[in-house]
């Protein structure tokens, strides 16, 4: 699995989803919280599998090698 995510929107992810699986504990205490821990997991390991099936990637595209 190669990375897919930037950095900062993996930041983005877990905070969000930390959130949301916060909401199945305090607040409404709905299950639809837990849907919380799918950007967690997308955010912890680099990898969404959507943008792999779409061919889509927010990472920064390296550089090329210079050349002697």
């Amino acid at each position: 699995m190669k990375k897919n995510i930037h950095s900062v929107e993996r930041v983005v992810r877990v905070l969000a989803g930390v959130g949301l699986v916060g909401l199945a504990f305090v607040g409404p205490q709905t299950p639809w919280g837990y849907l919380g821990l799918i950007p967690v997991a997308t955010g912890l390991l680099g990898w969404c599998p959507p943008y792999a099936l779409f061919g889509f990637s927010t990472c920064s595209v390296p550089a090329p090698a210079k050349k002697a």
